[in-house]
């Protein structure tokens, strides 16, 4: 997936313009008073700019022909030109516009200034779209494998996230503002609750199988109970112990989940329920528990990059550097479903050792023999 088009104001006076809005104008009147400067740009794009007017009007300088330097001084005949080819993107563009944006310039010359503005709001536009994006289509339930399609727009973040990180590299001061806390997740679904408890039951009946998931962490439960005698399970299985329903919940009062006789909490039976009644085979569980964790920590993903573009006080280099930790720690969810999914290499069968031959002497010596 290539970078997308964010949308953006369309008006010329938005109500509350944001800092980045006089950016753009004073890049451009800069522009319009000076148009030797556009060579300063590099290859700076119009889609970088937030309001459609201002793409509309960039679009137009890259496309007209620069003016002489003094026929420019004496007359507005290039300035026209300018509105005319910026008209055909926006032919609303009012006549008084661009002689607006060269009173919005404060200096010609602080134009590489505007421009590092103008794209490095964009940057916080692109990490926003790229996150709505993955935000969708971790919670698309119509998709016939939206693991894959996340896996798809993942990848495409962190090839957006390597492009960014050359622009803006990183330094000791570049971590982010802590976003916001993340408002309570919604109610795991009864399929979700269900499909662990499977797990737990079926990782008790055949404790011998939980070495073979050993990729599936407490951290992909929907439930924390569930992940705590997830947590039961494996340790008994680490120290080699006896594993059933009993010995999983005496692991469990060891680890705080029962309460003391009349208070309200976890009692023994419900541990027993859920740790003794078998179906499925465990590792048919547990990919299915890690590739609903993977939907869900994409959503965690998405819900961090758009926190951190959220709050203005976070400039690119902190918004780059914050964006990959946060992909990282996705992606080690992701490598944990890639171990779980590919299949072991197949031994190569031993082949037993051949005796040499003895070698025939000469033909001579043969014949006398």
């Amino acid at each position: 997936m290539s970078d997308i088009t964010t949308p953006a104001d369309d008006t010329l006076d938005p109500a509350s313009p944001q800092p980045v809005h006089y950016a753009e104008q004073a890049l451009l009147g800069a522009l319009l008073l000076e148009p030797h400067r556009l060579q300063m740009l590099g290859d700076m794009a119009p889609e970088q700019f937030a309001d459609a007017t201002h793409r509309a009007l960039f679009a137009a300088l890259r496309t007209v022909p620069l003016p002489d330097a003094e026929q420019h001084a004496r007359n507005a005949t290039w300035l026209s030109t300018v509105l005319a080819a910026a008209r055909e993107r926006m032919p609303t563009l009012p006549t008084s516009y661009p002689h607006q944006l060269v009173q919005a310039c404060p200096w010609p010359q602080h134009l590489p200034a505007y421009a590092q503005i103008v794209k490095g709001e964009h940057v916080r536009r692109l990490l926003r779209a790229h996150a709505i994006d993955l935000a969708q289509a971790a919670a698309d339930a119509s998709h016939p494998d939206p693991v894959a399609e996340v896996l798809a727009r993942s990848d495409a973040l962190a090839a957006l996230l390597d492009r960014l990180t050359e622009q803006f590299a990183s330094h000791p001061g570049s971590m982010p503002r802590r976003p916001p806390p993340s408002p309570p997740g919604e109610r795991p679904s009864a399929e979700a609750v269900e499909e662990e408890r499977m797990l737990l039951a079926s990782a008790t009946a055949h404790p011998s199988e939980l070495a073979e998931t050993r990729w599936l962490m407490p951290g992909d439960f929907v439930l924390p109970l569930h992940a705590t005698l997830w947590e039961c399970l494996t340790a008994l299985a680490h120290r080699g112990a006896d594993i059933d329903p009993v010995t999983v919940l005496w692991e469990a009062q060891h680890r705080g989940v029962l309460q003391p006789a009349g208070h309200a909490g976890t009692t023994p039976e419900e541990i027993l329920a859920i740790v003794s009644s078998p179906a499925g085979s465990l590792a048919y569980w547990a990919e299915k528990i890690l590739r609903r964790s993977v939907l869900t920590h994409a959503r965690g993903l998405a819900a961090t990059i758009t926190s951190l573009t959220a709050t203005p006080a976070n400039p690119p280099r902190q918004l780059v550097t914050g964006s990959r930790r946060a992909l990282a720690e996705f992606t080690t969810v992701i490598n944990r479903l890639r171990h779980a999914t590919t299949p072991a290499p197949r031994a190569r069968p031993a082949t037993r050792a051949t005796p040499a031959r003895p070698r025939a002497g000469p033909p001579a010596l043969r014949a006398t023999r």
